[in-house]
């Protein structure tokens, strides 16, 4: 989804994201569920978007062979989407041989804090619409027309 560029970004805005963050930027209609392990797992319409993830041995430390404990599982729009975020090296965003053919994401809660707060909005609400339903997008679409790359309603 294309995005706004906007002068208009706040402080807070700009500030590292956190995992408190992934919890509290709000969608609507959003029930969280708990995966096997008590693990949050973010719906709507009973649709999965975002999920945090058991540590699991595609997920692990090039170093060491560890399990990454703190793999955060989310939704995108298409393959497009993912390969824009997972193929810059630098990114905290990867994939995994699992997640072959599945629109998501990974990333780790200890690297959040290398994207901003509103570059993780922006992948929160592309996951969140991503799974809802026809009607609960174009609603939430019409009330936030900045999304698509058109300026906000005055």
């Amino acid at each position: 989804m294309e995005r706004c560029q906007t002068d208009r970004v706040s402080a807070d805005d700009r500030k590292p994201a956190r995992v408190e963050d992934v919890h509290d930027l709000a969608m609507p209609f959003v029930t969280v569920a708990k995966g096997p392990s008590d693990n949050p797992v973010y719906q709507v319409g009973r649709k999965s978007f975002i999920f945090f993830r058991n540590p699991r041995p595609d997920a692990t430390d090039p170093d060491t062979g560890e399990r990454y404990p703190d793999v955060i599982v989310l939704w995108v729009p298409s393959e497009a989407d993912k390969q824009a975020l997972v193929q810059d090296r630098t990114s905290p965003f990867f994939t995994t041989g699992h997640f072959d053919g599945h629109s998501s994401v990974l990333v780790r809660a200890s690297r959040l804090n290398e994207l901003t707060r509103q570059e993780l909005r922006e992948v929160i609400e592309d996951a969140w619409l991503s799974r809802a339903s026809a009607s609960r997008t174009r609603a939430w679409l019409r009330d936030h027309p900045e999304i698509d790359g058109n300026p906000p309603a005055r």
